[in-house]
């Protein structure tokens, strides 16, 4: 059914074909993934790339059996959350769309491999796509991204990663030293002014923090504040308990609090402490680096290392 110029879908397609494993789409004018796509329960590759799709419907959550899905090219501004419902789920093709956020639910996509966003207007990357357990492949190239999960990379699975041409991106957790990444035409000269975030500088070099960060610790702040000692012990003590967010009263716990103790900003990048609250971070450029020479000066972006503490802060060394 690719290059029909078909604007919808039949809505007895299950009926007629009920056993499809296939479907190509691609290169029509459709507006709308309807409610009946959700009874092709035995797809396993949807593509609908190169349309004018505007919305998928929740309903898309119910192709159990879905392996790959492509939906490039299109007028997306969101993805329904239902998408997380997609277990089997193996690629996940949105780029060339309009949208600002990747579906909420999306990290329980367990088996997802391959994720390309590029070319959409996403600023930030959620926390929680980096416990995705099976994620090879991650591009998000030509976005408006400003900073990156203290995470991303820690998993040994995540081998690729590819940020070019974000222009306002200029540090990388240096969980990535090791991967293999992309990241021409990120941190292009900018005014601290101009994006409201917690930055960091040191020498002439200024990287920006996620936003869930409330605090930056320094080598000369030897105790921790209150809350996140807090965050810290009370993760240590309920650790078995965390995939239930409601083992603690939300009377005893804001659910905000509730939630980072499910998943924390990110781990030490030196001892693999949990941190929710205050990051001490330590800047390695790139150009310093031995990768310096695979860029040759297209990017000028540095590593950064989240540690935990002071102790952590003055002992991590990139190149160690």
């Amino acid at each position: 059914m690719k290059r029909n110029s078909l604007t919808t879908l039949p809505e007895n397609l299950a009926q007629k074909l009920p056993n499809l494993v296939e479907l190509y789409l691609h290169s029509n004018n459709i507006v709308v993934v309807p409610e009946a796509i959700g009874s092709l329960v035995k797809l396993q590759c949807l593509d609908l790339s190169d349309n004018a799709l505007e919305i998928v419907c929740p309903e898309i959550g119910r192709l159990r059996a879905l392996r790959h899905l492509r939906l490039a090219n299109n007028q997306l501004q969101f993805l329904p959350p239902e998408v997380g419902d997609l277990k089997e789920l193996q690629t996940l093709d949105i780029s060339t769309n309009r949208l600002l956020t990747l579906p909420e639910r999306l990290h329980l996509c367990l088996s997802l491999q391959y994720l390309t966003v590029d070319r959409n207007r996403l600023w930030c990357v959620p926390r929680h796509l980096c416990q995705l357990p099976s994620l090879n492949e991650l591009s998000m190239a030509g976005n408006r991204l400003a900073f990156l999960p203290l995470d991303l990379g820690r998993s040994r699975e995540l081998q690729y990663v590819y940020v070019d041409n974000n222009i306002h991106l200029k540090g990388l957790p240096s969980y990535l030293y090791n991967k293999v990444i992309g990241c021409s035409g990120c941190g292009a000269p900018i005014q601290v002014s101009e994006v409201k975030l917690l930055s960091f500088s040191s020498g002439q070099l200024t990287v920006f923090l996620p936003a869930e960060v409330k605090a930056i610790g320094t080598e000369k702040d030897h105790v921790l504040p209150l809350q996140e000692l807090a965050m810290r012990s009370l993760h240590h003590t309920y650790h078995s308990f965390l995939k239930d967010l409601d083992f603690l009263s939300p009377i005893s716990l804001p659910r905000s609090l509730l939630e980072l103790l499910h998943c924390p900003l990110g781990h030490c990048h030196r001892c693999s402490e949990p941190m929710f609250t205050i990051v001490y971070p330590k800047l390695f450029p790139l150009r310093e680096t031995p990768m310096a020479g695979l860029h040759q000066g297209r990017t000028t972006v540095s590593f950064v290392a989240y540690c935990c503490s002071t102790q952590c802060l003055q002992t991590f060394d990139l190149l160690s």
